[in-house]
């Protein structure tokens, strides 16, 4: 069985594409995608429609709950996206479910029990990234049964194999390769490339095999609006894969 996992899509329709060209090589038998579709400043209407035209299994990330249920004062990635939405937009993504268990793998946006905590990196005292140690990982899988368990968030790619032989993965993110955030203190999450990013896992004999895709794509159409949108936050992070 062949799965192609994406996550962190935020609005960018031109990555996605990029995806769905790259797709057709892979064959996968199944598709998923693990929320946080469409906040940013790009095409979230754009992407919205082709999300729901393309019937993927998905699940709720913290920024599609945002949407739904906008918080007060409402995000600078949400303030960018709602004033393009339609009401079958707003319909589609309260449904999404936060979490979703399919016949072999385990689908959430963070955790299992949490769409915004980091899981497969962490956060050290001055901002930095760290990876999680795998008995940490464990953890948070405890009560999941499926051999696969798949998550977003962190837009950081990565996959950690548990001593009992379920697998957790990251696929990184579709279409933002970076971020900040204040909170709990000021930290980036960089990719270090321009490219939509997502995985490609194979159930083998031994295990399930993981493959991270990065397809380059021409970003200037996207780099060109955030700029115009002054974000240029999004402009930088979108042409080199770093924040400026």
């Amino acid at each position: 069985m062949r799965i192609a996992v994406l996550a962190d899509v935020h609005g960018n329709v031109d990555a996605l594409r990029a995806v769905i060209a790259d797709l057709k090589q892979q064959s996968p038998d199944l598709t998923v995608n693990l929320g946080d579709c469409l906040s940013g400043p790009l095409w979230p209407a754009e992407t919205a429609d082709l999300l729901m035209d393309l019937g993927w299994p998905t699940v709720r990330g913290n920024h599609d709950r945002w949407l739904t249920a906008p918080p007060d004062p409402v995000g600078p990635w949400e303030a960018d996206t709602l004033p393009h939405l339609t009401a079958a937009h707003h319909a589609w993504l309260a449904a999404l479910p936060a979490t979703r268990i399919m016949d072999v793998a385990f689908l959430c946006h963070a955790t299992p029990r949490s769409d915004t905590t980091y899981w497969l990196h962490e956060l050290r005292p001055d901002g930095s990234f760290t990876e999680t140690p795998p008995d940490r990982v464990a953890r948070q899988a405890d009560g999941i049964a499926q051999s696969l368990i798949l998550c977003g968030h962190t837009h950081i790619a990565r996959a950690v194999r548990l001593a009992d032989g379920r697998m957790v993965v990251n696929p990184g993110s579709v279409g933002c390769p970076g971020f900040e955030d204040d909170t709990p203190v000021y930290h980036r999450a960089e990719a270090g490339l321009p490219h939509a990013a997502y995985a490609v896992l194979d159930r083998m004999a031994q295990g399930w095999a993981v493959s991270f895709r990065r397809i380059p794509y021409d970003t200037r159409r996207a780099v060109a609006r955030a700029a115009v949108l002054g974000r240029p936050d999004w402009a930088s992070v979108l042409a080199t894969g770093f924040l400026a």
